[in-house]
């Protein structure tokens, strides 16, 4: 059995809404692009109740239009891939990080080996009475 994928925290909000509302991937792309709060998706969302709202996925395009001039994104991605690339750059960091502290540890090492040879010992001194 694979291992399950660990999803940040931060696009969990974003996966239960695309699954509750109903939305596609582009939607959820657009939505994230504009900045709504997924959170917020069932004050906006139309019901029996209000006619007059416009359903969803429809707000969420009418309102990228407006703001960016064109009706999708250039590249759409999921949020499955958006939370892989964001895992990719974080474990990239982190080796990136430990690399530099062991270089960085390798490098006091060498100076402190370099000091112990050059620094006079106490045993040849030379007394001056």
């Amino acid at each position: 059995m694979a291992k399950k994928k660990r999803i940040p925290h931060k696009f969990l909000p974003w996966i239960d809404a695309r699954k509750k509302f109903r939305l596609s991937h582009m939607h959820i792309q657009m939505a994230r692009e504009l900045g709504m709060n997924p959170k917020r998706f069932g004050d906006y969302a139309n019901t029996k109740n209000q006619p007059w709202k416009a359903p969803l996925p429809e707000f969420i395009a009418k309102l990228y239009q407006k703001r960016f001039g064109k009706d999708q994104p250039d590249v759409v991605l999921t949020i499955e891939e958006i939370s892989a690339n964001h895992m990719a750059k974080r474990a990239d960091r982190k080796a990136k990080k430990l690399e530099t502290a062991q270089r960085f540890d390798a490098h006091d090492q060498a100076e402190s080996v370099e000091a112990d040879v050059f620094a006079p010992s106490g045993d040849d001194s030379i007394n001056d009475s």
